[in-house]
């Protein structure tokens, strides 16, 4: 088995037993990325120079018995909207083209503290807005399974980029599931983490009550090891919150005995591929036939997600996204005359089409007139969502479902209707509003071979559930296979 096949764990194993270096696994990974990524697009950055250089240093501290941790030495791909010292954080767009921030976000710093060697900036929807990867600035990221196929988004590249072996393990960030979706377009596992669990300091904000953080990775014992290396509390991020206990591998268990588990009818109605709901029924058969107490339940109000995460996520946006004004950093237009032209011919320019469109709608939705009509009743659905969820978890310990209505699509069928597009969120955006952790894991492929996601959502500060779950799941299904290889 090459390294690069390796898990993380794997090849943390294999560091600390001298069977290779820090160095020679970022080598490993560098070569992959010049074998792939020029057809794939995974990456916006790659430092080779800085990032052997790190390596280097990680290594001596891993001989000198400074650095033991199961991850030291091992390569790792950072999402671009996470801030990273030093090194191009561009949010896939033009008007970031050439930010360097001069600190890193609290999750890089801590993958630091853990050894791991951060190898590149992923690409991703420019802003995190999208669901394909299509809308990046520097062009989009191809699926890895089938390049006419897009892998998903926002956190496209990094799930491409674990796909496709040219990394161990990633950073992505979930807003309304830009970690779970792509995940399960690309055949990886992908975990979003309760809100408030890992810091926000340094993550270039997109909706601040949504946002998260969270690993991306071959299997259920990586995203435990990396979100056990990110997760923190940090006075820097007024929203992180301090749990009693960040101990997310002891959940690694293949156990579910007794385990209630729920599937909402209302996931499973029409608009689902059907190969994609035998796959996802399938998985939940595997679980009972382990112990797992499984049943279906009325969930409700999930009509009513998308309609309420659009607005209040295009809210936050609209003003979260009010800094880039040519002034103190990123792109400035050429020719203007006058303050407010610069602003707005730089912001004009430098904003895709859909960024665009986000913050018009948000702009609208917080106008004079239509605030109470749009805004504060989003607010209110989203309690009623919560509420929802916090019946179903005095129920269960875990909802299953899909983690979207289909298999990857091909490349511009999405751009062409963005209403479609956004209705691909119906089974993601729930945990968002709610703040609940989900993870997503391959369950199977379909017919055209490309890869099929199941999605476990549990209650806030219940990650070890769905991680218990999903690596019982694991273990009956055994690996999957890197795109391209044989399963």
């Amino acid at each position: 088995m090459e390294w690069m096949e390796m898990t993380a764990a794997e090849l943390g194993k294999k560091i600390r037993a001298g069977e290779l270096t820090a160095v020679d696994a970022a080598k490993a990974a560098l070569e992959k990325i010049k074998e792939k990524d020029e057809e794939l697009n995974c990456f916006v950055t790659v430092d080779e120079e800085d990032a052997l250089a790190r390596a280097a240093r990680v290594q001596e501290k891993i001989e000198s018995g400074e650095l033991t941790g199961p991850l030291a030495g091992v390569p790792v791909a950072v999402k671009d909207n996470i801030c990273t010292e030093g090194v191009l954080t561009t949010c896939s767009s033009k008007i970031l083209y050439n930010f360097k921030p001069t600190y890193s976000a609290e999750a890089a710093l801590r993958l630091e503290q853990a050894g791991m060697v951060m190898i590149g900036k992923t690409n991703m929807d420019e802003f995190a807005m999208g669901s394909t990867t299509e809308t990046s600035f520097i062009g989009p990221t191809r699926h890895p399974w089938n390049t006419e196929h897009v892998p998903g988004g926002s956190s496209g590249g990094s799930c491409a980029a674990v796909a496709a072996g040219e990394c161990s393990c990633a950073l992505g960030s979930d807003t309304g599931g830009s970690i779970r979706q792509p995940s399960s377009f690309c055949g990886v596992t992908g975990l979003k983490p309760t809100y408030g669990t890992v810091s926000r300091y340094g993550l270039i904000a997109y909706g601040s009550s949504l946002d998260q953080i969270g690993p991306i990775a071959r299997d259920v014992t990586d995203c435990a090891l990396l979100l056990e290396a990110i997760a923190s509390h940090d006075k820097k991020d007024s929203t992180s919150i301090a749990r009693d206990s960040y101990d997310f591998t002891s959940a690694l268990k293949d156990n579910v005995k007794g385990m209630r588990i729920g599937i909402p009818r209302d996931y499973f109605g029409d608009g689902l591929d059907p190969e994609v709901a035998a796959a996802v029924r399938g998985a939940a058969e595997v679980l009972k036939d382990r112990g797992a107490v499984v049943e279906e339940f009325d969930l409700s109000l999930v009509d009513y997600a998308i309609p309420a995460y659009y607005v209040i996520a295009s809210a936050e946006a609209s003003s979260n996204l009010a800094r880039f004004d040519g002034v103190k950093y990123g792109y400035r237009a050429e020719e203007y005359e006058g303050l407010h032209n610069m602003y707005k011919k730089s912001r004009s320019e430098g904003f895709g089409e859909e960024v665009k469109r986000r913050i018009m709608l948000g702009s609208f939705v917080l106008s004079s007139g239509y605030y109470d009509a749009y805004y504060l009743k989003a607010l209110r659905t989203k309690a009623l969502i919560r509420q929802a969820f916090d019946r179903a978890f005095e129920k269960y310990d875990v909802i299953l479902g899909p983690a979207a209505p289909t298999t990857a699509p091909k490349l511009g069928e999405s751009l062409s209707d963005p209403l479609k597009m956004y209705l691909g969120d119906i089974y993601t955006i729930s945990a968002n509003l709610a703040g609940l952790p989900g993870i997503c894991l391959p369950c199977g492929r379909d017919s055209r071979g490309l890869p099929i996601g199941l999605q476990l959502l549990g209650d806030c500060f219940q990650e070890n559930k769905i991680i218990q779950a999903a690596y019982t799941y694991e273990c009956v299904r055994g690996r999957f296979p890197l795109a391209g290889q044989q399963q």
